[in-house]
């Protein structure tokens, strides 16, 4: 595979969705009833297990897909069990393990990421880090619920507290989900990543040899808590004028669908 033709993300949306502290607000005051699926509850009982007799700190690696970014923080963190979840049996499958005196100690599991977080949530987890890299970036703006920030589950992510970073070829996904945290009261910093970033994902490989510039998000989440309504209704006004800013902007510069679909 021809790792330096890897297309940039394109998209119908040109700015962060003006949904979003609609939806933070919404799910934050709400619970998530989705029944949990028997294959997360025997992924997280597997780490559970694990944790019982592990004293070192936990970090998460969520969305790890075949697994070399979860080799890569045990190396990067010896003293702690790296957890990497993923929903795909097919790419955990693709994983190459690496010895653990060389790499540290980690854990692969299946579940699906819903189920997950609510179990580690209800569970009082306490990840030191929690790395999210390369999420589906769901980039039709009709899909802003698949998006973790979108999602009815991003109250459990948030209040699973610790250390966040999330990296992204879109920068509109990270820039909605520093919004999603505004409206929990959480500050986040964002920045492009150095060309010189040596990658740890497959994807973020390949995004590289394609020229393509990579984000990153990071925030600690300790505290969260839903802002004022009237917060929020200013957050709403906000996203909505720059929405409309760069929907005006496009239509004079470009004819039709300024980003396609």
């Amino acid at each position: 595979m021809d790792t330096a033709n890897s297309r940039a993300i394109t998209s119908n949306q040109l700015g962060v969705h003006a949904d979003i502290p609609h939806l933070v607000a919404k799910y934050w005051q709400s619970t998530f009833l989705k029944p949990v699926a028997q294959h997360s509850a025997e992924a997280f009982a597997e780490v559970e297990k694990k944790l019982a007799t592990f004293n070192g700190p936990l970090i998460l690696d969520s969305c790890c897909g075949v697994g070399e970014s979860t080799a890569e923080l045990a190396r990067r963190y010896p003293d702690a069990l790296v957890v990497g979840i993923d929903k795909s049996a097919h790419r955990l499958g693709k994983h190459v393990f690496h010895s653990q005196s060389r790499a540290g100690e980690y854990l692969l599991v299946r579940a699906d990421l819903n189920d997950f977080w609510r179990l580690a949530r209800e569970a009082e987890w306490q990840p030191l880090k929690h790395f999210v890299l390369y999420p589906n970036p769901w980039p039709k703006k009709k899909h802003l619920g698949r998006r973790w920030h979108g999602a009815p589950v991003f109250p459990e992510l948030v209040r699973l507290g610790g250390e966040i970073e999330l990296r992204s070829n879109w920068p509109i996904y990270l820039q909605e989900f520093a919004l999603a945290l505004e409206c929990c009261g959480i500050a986040s910093k964002f920045e492009q990543l150095a060309e010189s970033q040596n990658p740890i994902t497959p994807f973020e490989r390949k995004y590289q040899a394609s020229k393509q510039r990579l984000w990153q998000l990071t925030a600690d989440l300790r505290g969260a808590e839903l802002v004022a309504p009237s917060e929020i209704a200013r957050l709403t006004a906000l996203a909505e004028t720059n929405a409309n800013v760069l929907k005006s902007a496009a239509q004079k510069t470009w004819p039709g669908d300024a980003c396609g679909t």
